[in-house]
């Protein structure tokens, strides 16, 4: 019989092997400089010889010989059993999905009920295509009237004279010519006698 100095009391946490169980084990101590209360929590493979222990189940483990490269305690009695679920989660809320699927599959198959029928919705753009071929139909004419009234309205302006229009340019170049000879203090030139003429003016014939 296993002496009480080496009897420890934990939970199974884990019991996936073969006739070995891991044990938790937690505890309380004070810390030796301050004071401070802290949990320590160990974890120990126990050897369950006919694989009785179930998660969260509260067992008390002795220490042994080794069994195993990390097994050097075994299970000594069950003190309670744990009430830990058998059933996944995910089995748990399966009928749960399978109820909202079902839900949203029965909203679907009523709104297409409602839903017009596709030969209705298509026979309503064929109806409108006609109205819009009509509309650029009758914008043509107003588009080909434009280029007319705009080649009548260039024959109908009366064309420049080239007579005036040569003479600006002219009168202009004397203008600035005259302004040049002020500014630098000359006589502006005297105008070029009458082409008939032999330059000479009535004075001096008569004299």
């Amino acid at each position: 019989m296993a002496s009480e100095e080496k009897l420890q009391t934990g939970r199974v946490i884990g019991n996936k092997m073969d006739k070995t169980v891991v044990v938790r084990i937690d505890r309380h101590k004070r810390h030796r400089l301050y004071g401070k209360t802290m949990s320590v929590t160990r974890r120990y493979k126990a050897h369950d010889e006919k694989n009785e222990c179930n998660l969260g189940d509260i067992v008390k483990i002795a220490e042994t010989r080794p069994l195993s490269r990390e097994k050097r305690w075994r299970v000594v009695e069950i003190v309670m059993k744990g009430d830990v679920a058998e059933v996944a989660p995910r089995d748990i809320g399966a009928h749960i999905i399978e109820d909202t699927l079902a839900a949203a599959k029965a909203e679907d198959a009523a709104r297409a009920a409602l839903a017009p029928p596709p030969a209705a919705v298509e026979a309503e753009p064929e109806a409108a295509a006609p109205a819009l071929a009509s509309a650029p139909a009758a914008e043509e004419p107003a588009a080909a009237e434009e280029p007319d009234m705009v080649a009548d309205a260039a024959a109908t302006e009366p064309a420049p004279e080239a007579g005036s229009a040569a003479a600006e340019p002219e009168m202009g170049a004397e203008a600035a010519s005259d302004e040049a000879a002020a500014a630098a203090g000359q006589e502006p030139d005297a105008a070029p006698p009458p082409a008939g003429g032999s330059g000479a003016t009535q004075d001096e014939v008569g004299s």
